[in-house]
């Protein structure tokens, strides 16, 4: 298989997450939408990553598809559960960071725009859902050492993907002092060799 991807996406790094966790060898074919000439759109045609090329070369895109897919395709180091209430609680979690990913993704980009085409209200409304989701994470996390059950899932990755972009793109929200419980969790992750190892680059 070849995963087609950016170093700086959290989309990409949720999904190489996932591949180290499940032990699963992935080609890495480094390729970004916002470079001029790149080859995105042959796989997917919403010109996204990231996209999982399957040996016979069919594509399969959003990194929610591609991480269940390899969950199914390994059945070592489980990260959703069977089925049931506590499947989708675990897909709730995921849902909801890469609701913020989406935010943070849109306010970030948002802000790059040149003067005269920017809109500050857009990006005050995108960081606004950031802050929102922020505390609704923290609030169902509670006291909890990880989001759904007793050890790793799905559910951290993903909130571990996108508390890491936020420190990366919109530093200045400080969710680490707010939210004491998110930090613990994001360090107690990042302890893990498949977190520390995708790290964006500077």
């Amino acid at each position: 298989m070849k995963l087609i991807a950016s170093l700086t996406s959290p989309y990409v790094r949720k999904v190489r997450i996932v591949l180290a966790e499940k032990k699963i060898d992935c080609d890495l074919v480094l390729d970004s939408p916002w470079v001029e000439g790149n080859q995105v759109a042959a796989s997917n045609p919403l010109g996204k990553i990231p996209v999982l090329l399957l040996d016979d070369e069919s594509p399969l895109y959003d990194s929610r598809v591609i991480a269940e897919y390899l969950d199914t395709v390994a059945p070592n180091n489980r990260l959703l559960p069977a089925s049931g209430r506590e499947r989708i609680s675990v897909k709730r979690w995921e849902a909801l960071a890469d609701g913020v990913l989406d935010a943070a993704v849109a306010a970030f980009l948002e802000a790059r725009r040149p003067d005269g085409e920017r809109s500050p209200s857009w990006i005050e409304r995108q960081r606004g859902k950031v802050n929102q989701a922020l505390k609704v994470m923290s609030d169902d996390l509670g006291d909890q050492p990880w989001c759904h059950g007793s050890g790793l899932s799905l559910a951290d990755i993903a909130v571990g993907c996108a508390l890491g972009y936020v420190s990366f793109r919109l530093g200045d929200i400080r969710w680490r002092e707010q939210y004491p419980n998110l930090a613990q969790l994001y360090e107690k992750l990042m302890q893990r060799p498949a977190f520390a190892e995708t790290v964006p680059p500077v």
